[in-house]
């Protein structure tokens, strides 16, 4: 029987190619998106394709409104998604704790599967300077749902594996076009129209735009422009 694993799937590239490695490497995938408020929900109607194209044991959406308390351009419509390039430090599309909300939430529904493995698409090469991008923030939340888990504390252990933390853009969509990941399903624009459309300007765009280029394979990204 396949190992069943939770598979945190926001509908961007990224969250694709990671679906299809966990599965490449014989996993049962349970994926779990969310609606938290993002003014890129488009993602969501992507990450609902990408199931379909790639298969899953089953999908679910968890809503939580993180929009509530705003302090991201990503989640609060007074705040501009930057446009001029990739700048140092934390940008404003950096959502407070997200990262760590969505791997709690992993965490329980594997305790409830029975699955001893959560995988995460966050990568920490071609990223926009996100501090729950990092290996050493990953390393520390599989600490701590050891710590803190039924099956932790019964000595099962608990992993968290980000197949992508080290790799470039261009090797995220070199390894998915080997795996049959249709990049053209996927949202990765920070203000994606309601059609998914892209701005062709954000980080998040620029940075696969980059990493198309680098890889030698054409963008198959539709733009509103």
């Amino acid at each position: 029987m396949m190992k069943p694993a939770v598979v945190l799937l926001s509908g961007g590239l990224d969250s694709a190619t990671c679906l299809a490695l966990a599965r490449s490497q014989g996993f049962d995938c349970y994926c779990l998106s969310f609606d938290y408020g993002q003014r890129h929900n488009a993602e969501l109607q992507a990450a609902e394709r990408v199931v379909k194209a790639l298969g899953a044991a089953e999908h679910r959406v968890i809503n939580f409104g993180l929009a509530q308390f705003g302090g991201s351009a990503l989640t609060d419509t007074n705040i501009a998604v930057p446009t001029a390039g990739v700048q140092p430090g934390i940008p404003v599309t950096y959502v407070p704790a997200r990262n760590t909300i969505m791997l709690s939430l992993a965490l329980a529904w594997a305790e409830v599967l029975g699955s001893r493995d959560i995988f995460v698409g966050v990568n920490a090469v071609d990223y926009s300077g996100y501090p729950d991008c990092r290996p050493e923030y990953i390393a520390a939340f599989e600490t701590m749902a050891n710590l803190a888990t039924k099956a932790g504390v019964e000595g099962v252990k608990l992993s968290i594996h980000a197949p992508l933390i080290d790799m470039s853009k261009a090797e995220i969509i070199r390894t998915g076009t080997t795996l049959g990941v249709d990049y053209g399903l996927t949202v990765s624009c920070y203000q994606a129209d309601s059609a998914g459309r892209a701005c062709g300007e954000c980080d998040s765009c620029r940075l696969r735009a980059e990493g198309f280029a680098a890889a030698g394979l054409a963008d198959p990204t539709i733009y509103r422009v």
